[in-house]
């Protein structure tokens, strides 16, 4: 079995975690900047995480054969704080980069007018940038958080195939459904969805556009529950094809947008195989020496 988390925190995680993983069978996988745990001090904090992102963790990750993607953003949560905005100026310079293969998390955390600007300014730089988007919708007020989300994705113009949808759940799934966005689902050992739920939400809806992630960080989560979704569809009695259609093709599918995915050698588990990435995902792989 081959798994591609598609947003999973590694900052947050130790070097075990990535042991685990790669036992489980994830070979890649993507990191969205996100909120560190406290408020930051200074633009130029920002300046250091995206530098790990782009330099330390994927070679951490790479010590234990996982691929390691990133996508950069001034997340939802710290665009309310005026420290912040001048990561809106900064980011040009990171988006331009290798092993950069999308804009996030964007979206909404309580839903302000601060968000709201930081949403659409990051949603025009990805489209000048030729990226994808990974949109975080809000933990409160959830359904009326995903309705404006989409008002405000329809606004900017931006290919909605171009734009993954993420924190879903059954109550919001149909409001993106027929959006032509991407579905992005994180399952967590308490809160938001189970593996269980997630079969649920399979069956009703079809595995087209539909990821699913571990969302793994610093609280109550585990980035193993991309596995146990996938054993619990086989018991569901969904076929190997369709676990590999969420768990590895979608992820592809939906980051290769980008033309920098970069699966080059990355080894499909339980085969030996070479991962086959498309040529037109891979016209843009990354370019050794270039970071």
């Amino acid at each position: 079995m081959r798994i591609f988390d598609p947003h999973v925190h590694m900052t947050s995680r130790t070097t075990h975690d990535y042991a685990r993983m790669r036992e489980a069978g994830v070979r890649a996988l993507v990191e969205p900047a996100f909120w560190l745990g406290q408020p930051r001090t200074s633009v130029g904090s920002f300046v250091d995480y995206f530098d790990s992102l782009l330099g330390f963790e994927p070679f951490r990750a790479a010590q234990f054969g996982i691929r390691h993607h990133c996508a950069l953003a001034l997340n939802p949560k710290e665009a309310n704080d005026p420290r912040c905005t001048g990561v809106l100026d900064l980011l040009p310079r990171y988006l331009r980069r290798d092993g950069v293969v999308a804009v996030g998390e964007i979206g909404y955390d309580s839903m302000t007018p601060a968000e709201d600007e930081a949403f659409a300014a990051q949603l025009e730089l990805a489209a000048t940038h030729g990226l994808p988007v990974l949109v975080h919708t809000p933990h409160r007020d959830k359904a009326a958080g995903v309705r404006r989300t989409l008002d405000v994705i329809r606004e900017s113009g931006i290919p909605p195939e171009r734009v993954l949808v993420d924190h879903l759940n059954e109550t919001t799934v149909e409001l993106v459904a027929g959006t032509g966005c991407w579905m992005g689902f994180s399952v967590y050992p308490e809160t938001k969805m189970s593996p269980r739920r997630m079969t649920h939400v399979l069956q009703r809806f079809g595995t087209e556009r539909i990821l699913v992630d571990s969302a793994a960080d610093w609280g109550d989560s585990d980035p193993l529950t991309t596995r146990e979704t996938a054993e619990a569809m086989l018991e569901a009695g969904f076929g190997h094809d369709a676990v590999d259609s969420v768990m590895w093709r979608n992820p592809v599918r939906f980051y290769g947008q980008s033309g920098r995915l970069d699966l080059d050698g990355v080894e499909t588990a339980g085969t030996g195989r070479e991962t086959e990435v498309p040529a037109v995902f891979a016209g843009n792989s990354l370019r050794r020496g270039e970071r």
